[in-house]
C-alpha cells in the first residue's frame, strides 16, 4: 500500500484508479520508410495535438475572460490565439519542407547563367565556327557544354 492509499483510507476517500499515462502522440516508426517520412509523420501528429490542445485552452480562457470581464484575461486569450495560429503556420511550413527534402536528389538546374571557357581564342573561334555549321569535331567532344545561341556568336561591330 502506498502512502496515498493509506491517507485515503484514513480520510474515508474511495480509492481512485490511476490510469497508465500514455504519451500524447505515440511515436510509431515504420522501418520500411525513410527517416524523413517517419520524422514528418511524428512532427505532423505533434502539431495536430498542439493545435487541438490550444483550441481547448482558448475556449477555456475565453470563458474565464467573459465571466470576469478583466482586460488581462482577454490579453491572455489573444496571445493564446496567436500562438495557436503560429502553430498552424508551422504545420503548413512542414509540408513545404518535406517537399524540398524529397526533391533534392532529383533537382537539377539546367540554366547556365555564366560559363567559363579555358583555351585560346583560336580554339574558341573554331568551336563557334563548327557550332554554326552544326558540326562537332572529335576535338570538341571533350567540352562539357556546347549550347551557344546565334546571338552569342555574332561578333559583328
Amino acid at each position: 500500500m502506498s502512502i496515498n492509499d493509506k491517507i485515503n483510507e484514513v480520510l474515508g476517500i474511495p480509492p481512485v484508479k490511476q490510469e497508465d499515462k500514455k504519451p500524447l502522440v505515440p511515436r510509431v516508426e515504420d522501418p520500411n520508410k525513410a527517416d524523413i517520412e517517419n520524422d514528418y509523420k511524428y512532427s505532423r501528429e505533434n502539431y495536430y495535438n498542439l493545435i487541438e490542445r490550444g483550441q481547448d485552452a482558448i475556449q477555456g480562457i475565453l470563458d474565464i475572460a467573459q465571466e470576469s470581464q478583466h482586460p488581462r484575461a482577454y490579453e491572455v486569450a489573444g496571445n493564446l490565439i496567436k500562438q495557436v495560429a503560429d502553430t498552424v503556420d508551422k504545420l503548413q511550413d512542414l509540408q513545404g519542407k518535406l517537399k524540398n527534402l524529397k526533391d533534392v536528389p532529383n533537382k537539377v538546374n539546367n540554366n547556365i547563367k555564366q560559363a567559363l571557357f579555358v583555351g585560346s581564342s583560336a580554339e574558341l573561334h573554331k568551336i563557334l565556327k563548327n557550332k554554326n555549321k552544326n558540326v562537332v569535331s572529335k576535338e570538341d567532344e571533350n567540352f562539357e557544354s556546347k549550347n551557344i545561341t546565334s546571338k552569342e556568336t555574332d561578333f559583328s561591330d
